[in-house]
């Protein structure tokens, strides 16, 4: 595990990749990884506590006619908003350089905690390869109190690792500070800063007809220049909410494409949601992983 210094974004960066920064592209502790920050940053916590009586959706109307920085004060409110949700996931990696689609179906449930925190439970219970028969691999990882906990199924494996300091809380959707940025909850002068802000007209691979398509571009000398060329994303008008999110590496050769349906924001979440089912221990390979300064 590579060493970090003290500021928060490289912590968030080592959260998402314990694996460390000799992992490839297209290992699969790298696609893991790059899973988890897609849902969990595409659809994360702002990085301001919502107060309690906040409406659940904007005021602010959306449509396909809407100017870009209409679409970006929605998102805004939005992520001001946002106390909890959970959703049907579809993640789909597609390497031009192997050639294969590997495409993994799920579920995802975030809430918002007091004094700036969150957390994250994710299951894939579903893989596809090509065209493959599809397989029934559970993947399943919980993300709280400073730990990432991921375990394979298949292979009877958990991995728990300390991934913040005690105390430290999980900023996951701060401009310049989290490892892959969508605007809820930012102010979109700070997403101007950082990108080329572009709303784009509908097209055939649009997950519904009326929605938003906005494309952001790192500008040249930002953290994100070398990580994305383009990160596209598509807003649901009525919920406000992304539900598609598609990325391209710099290099042209890494797709990774990130769905999300039957979205139910702010229903109230409880601990039940971010439990992990029982486990015959002494039938598992166990590992825990310390933090490391």
């Amino acid at each position: 595990m590579r060493k970090c210094v003290r500021k928060e974004g490289h912590v968030l960066a080592r959260v998402f990749n314990p694996c460390g920064s000799r992992a490839r592209a297209n290992s699969p502790c790298h696609s893991l990884m790059h899973s988890i920050i897609v849902i969990a940053l595409a659809v994360g916590c702002a990085h301001a506590e919502p107060p309690a009586s906040a409406p659940s959706t904007s005021p602010t109307s959306l449509s396909q006619n809407s100017e870009i920085d209409a679409v970006l004060d929605a998102l805004d409110a939005r992520g001001k908003n946002l106390r909890d949700f959970s959703a049907k996931v579809i993640k789909t990696d597609a390497d031009a350089a192997s050639g294969n689609d590997t495409k993994l179906t799920g579920t995802i449930r975030m809430q918002r905690l007091p004094n700036d925190d969150a957390r994250l439970h994710v299951v894939f219970n579903r893989k596809e390869i090509n065209d493959q028969p599809p397989s029934a691999d559970r993947l399943e990882y919980l993300l709280a109190n400073g730990s990432l906990i991921d375990r394979d199924y298949a292979r009877s494996i958990e991995v728990t690792r300390q991934v913040l300091r005690p105390g430290q809380k999980m900023n996951l959707l701060k401009l310049g500070e989290g490892p892959f940025p969508l605007p809820l909850g930012q102010d979109k002068a700070d997403v101007h800063k950082m990108f080329e802000v572009t709303k784009l007209p509908p097209g055939k691979d649009d997950p519904a007809a009326d929605s938003i398509h906005v494309q952001l571009k790192p500008k040249p000398g930002t953290q994100f220049e070398s990580k994305f060329s383009t990160i596209d994303f598509w807003v649901d008008p009525a919920s406000q909410m992304p539900v598609k999110i598609v990325t391209q590496d710099p290099n042209g050769t890494t797709t990774i494409t990130t769905e999300l349906k039957d979205i139910q924001v702010n229903k109230g979440l409880t601990e039940d949601d971010f439990k992990l089912p029982p486990i015959q221990q002494n039938q598992w390979n166990i590992r825990q992983v310390p933090y490391e300064q």
